[in-house]
C-alpha cells in the first residue's frame, strides 16, 4: 500500500532528510519511500516512483512529504515510527552530524559562533549563506547544485568581509579539529590542508593518520572553485589563512583537474608561502595523494610508511574491461588518470563502451536521493550488473568510512562482492578511512577481502593494481 503525507511549514535540512529516507528506506516491509521537501523536483521524484501527486496539493518548498511503499498497514505504521526516530533523534560523533538546526538558525546562532553549516536544497543555499556572511559568520555550504553565479557572488561578498566560504558543494572539512561534513576521525597536528577535492582531502587525511601525523584544519573549498568562473578565491584565502597559523609545519593544497589559469596563480601563490606547500592537481602525469603525502611526511623528516593492503586469496579473473564504481570524484579523478595506462580508452559515462570509470557521486546521480556514501543503492545494482556482465574482467570502487557516511558498508557490498568474484570477476577495493573511523575500518577491509576483493587504504595503489590486473588479461 501507499501512503502519501504533506506535513504544512515542517522544514528538515536535506543531510537529516537523507538520513530520515535511508532509515525508511530499510525498515521493514518497506519497499519504496521518499522524505523531501516539496520543491518540484521532489514532485517530479514522487510521481517518477508511482505515487498520487495529486495528495501533494498546493505544498510548497517548505512543507514536507512523507512517502512510503509497503507491504501492509503495520509496515506503513513502522515506517512511520522510524521517521519520528530518525527526524527527532540527537545525532552526534557517531554519524559526525550535529542535530537539526532551529529555523533561521543564523538569527538565532549562539554567541561566539563563528561558522555556519548549509546544507539545504541548492536552490535556497544562497540565501541562507548570505544571510550568514551578513552575521560576520564563515560558512561551509554543503549544498551542491548551487548555480556558479551565485557560488561567484558569495565568495566576492565573504572577500569583501573578510570571511570564508566553504562551497558550495563542499563535502568535507576539518576546523580546528572539529570534522564537519564527511570528515574522518584524525589527530590534529601539523599539517593543512586547502582542497577543491572531498575525497581528495579525506584520502590525504587518512594515508597522513596512517602515517602517525594528524590534521587541525583542511579546508574544502567547493569543487567548482579552480573554475575559470571562480578563480580560486576560497582556496587563495584559505591558504593564506593556514599559512598565517603558526601551528601549521606544512601545506597541502589539492584538486581535481583546475582551470590552466587558475592553477598557475594557486601554484604560484603557494610558492610565495613561508610554510612550505605542496600542490597537487588530480589529472596532471604523475601526481598522485599518496605521492603528495610522501611529499608532506618528507617535509617533516618523517618517512613514509607502507600502507596496509589485504590481498585477495586469489588474481585469477576471466578477461575482460576494467569497471570503476565510484563514490569520491577526487578518488574517481585520480582512478581514471592513472587508467590511462591500460590498454584501450577509459571512458567516464557508464553507458561507455570498454573501460569506464563512473563518479556516482556527481549531480548527475545524486539528483533526488542520498550521495552514494551514505545510500549505496544505485551503485548496489551497478555493482551486481557488472559482477554478471562476461565483458568486465575487474570491477574497481571506493569505500569511504568516516562520520556521515554509512555506518557499515561492507555488510552490504560483501555478498554482491562474493557473487561477482564467484562469476569469475576480480574485485579491488579502496578504503578511505582511518582507525578511529566509527565504521571499525579493518573489519570492513577483512569483510570485504572475506568476500574475495583485494583490499587498499591507498587509492592510487588500488587502482594500480586493478590496471596491472586488466594488463595481464585475465586466465
Amino acid at each position: 500500500m501507499d501512503s502519501v503525507e504533506v506535513r504544512r511549514g515542517t522544514y528538515h535540512d536535506s543531510v537529516r532528510l537523507m538520513q530520515a529516507s535511508r532509515a525508511l528506506q530499510q525498515a521493514q516491509g518497506v519497499e519504496e519511500a521518499l522524505v523531501a521537501m516539496a520543491t518540484d523536483l521532489n514532485r517530479e521524484l514522487l510521481a517518477g516512483m508511482g505515487f498520487d501527486v495529486t495528495v501533494i496539493g498546493e505544498a510548497g518548498p517548505n512543507d514536507l512529504i512523507v512517502a512510503v511503499r509497503a507491504a501492509d498497514e503495520q509496515a506503513v505504521a513502522h515506517a512511520r515510527e522510524t521517521l519520528e526516530t530518525a527526524l527527532v533523534a540527537k545525532v552526534g560523533t557517531d554519524s559526525g552530524m550535529l542535530s537539526a538546526p532551529p529555523s533561521h538558525v543564523v538569527g538565532s546562532a549562539a554567541p561566539g559562533a563563528t561558522l555556519a553549516l548549509i546544507s539545504v536544497p541548492g536552490e535556497y543555499a544562497f540565501v541562507e549563506a548570505m544571510d550568514a556572511l551578513e552575521h560576520g559568520l564563515d560558512v561551509m555550504v554543503f549544498s551542491d547544485n548551487v548555480p556558479i553565479a551565485q557560488e561567484v557572488f558569495l565568495k566576492q561578498a565573504a572577500a569583501r568581509l573578510g570571511l570564508l566560504v566553504m562551497g558550495p558543494d563542499c563535502g568535507t572539512a576539518i576546523v580546528n579539529g572539529v570534522g564537519l561534513g564527511f570528515a574522518n576521525v584524525v589527530d590534529s597536528g601539523p599539517v593543512g590542508v586547502v582542497g577543491a577535492a572531498g575525497t581528495g582531502i579525506q584520502q590525504i587525511c587518512c594515508l597522513l593518520d596512517e602515517a602517525g601525523v594528524g590534521v587541525r584544519n583542511a579546508l574544502g573549498t567547493g569543487s567548482h572553485d579552480l573554475s575559470i568562473e571562480v578563480g580560486g578565491s576560497s582556496t587563495l584565502r584559505g591558504l593564506a589563512a593556514l599559512d598565517g597559523d603558526p601551528s601549521t609545519k606544512v601545506l597541502i593544497v589539492v584538486s581535481k583537474p583546475p582551470a590552466l589559469e587558475v592553477a598557475t596563480k594557486v601554484r604560484a601563490a603557494a610558492e610565495e608561502c613561508r610554510t612550505p606547500t605542496v600542490v597537487v592537481y588530480l589529472g596532471e602525469a604523475g601526481v598522485t595523494l599518496e605521492g603528495a603525502v610522501s611529499q608532506a611526511l618528507e617535509l617533516l623528516g618523517k618517512p613514509p610508511p607502507i600502507y596496509a593492503s589485504w590481498p585477495a586469496p586469489s588474481d585469477d579473473h576471466r578477461p575482460g574491461s576494467l569497471r570503476g564504481l565510484f563514490s569520491g570524484g577526487s578518488l574517481s579523478s585520480e582512478a581514471a588518470r592513472l587508467a590511462a595506462a591500460a590498454p584501450g580508452e577509459v571512458g567516464r559515462d557508464e553507458k561507455a563502451s570498454g573501460h569506464t570509470i563512473v563518479d556516482y557521486g556527481d549531480d548527475e546521480y545524486t539528483r533526488g536521493r542520498a550521495h552514494p556514501m551514505i545510500d549505496q543503492r544505485l551503485r548496489l545494482q551497478r555493482l551486481e550488473a557488472a559482477g554478471r556482465d562476461p565483458q568486465v574482467g575487474v570491477m574497481l570502487l571506493d569505500v569511504v568510512l568516516g562520520y556521515g557516511a554509512h555506518p557499515d558498508p561492507a555488510s552490504e557490498l560483501a555478498p554482491v562482492i562474493s557473487r561477482a568474484t564467484a562469476a569469475g570477476a576480480a574485485v579491488v577495493v579502496s578504503l578511505c578511512g582511518t582507525m578511529g573511523d566509527p565504521q571499525d575500518r579493518d573489519r570492513q577491509a577483512l569483510l570485504l577481502n572475506e568476500a574475495g576483493a583485494s583490499v587498499w587504504l591507498s587509492n592510487a595503489a588500488a587502482a594500480g593494481h586493478a590496471i596491472s590486473l586488466i594488463k595481464e588479461g585475465g586466465r
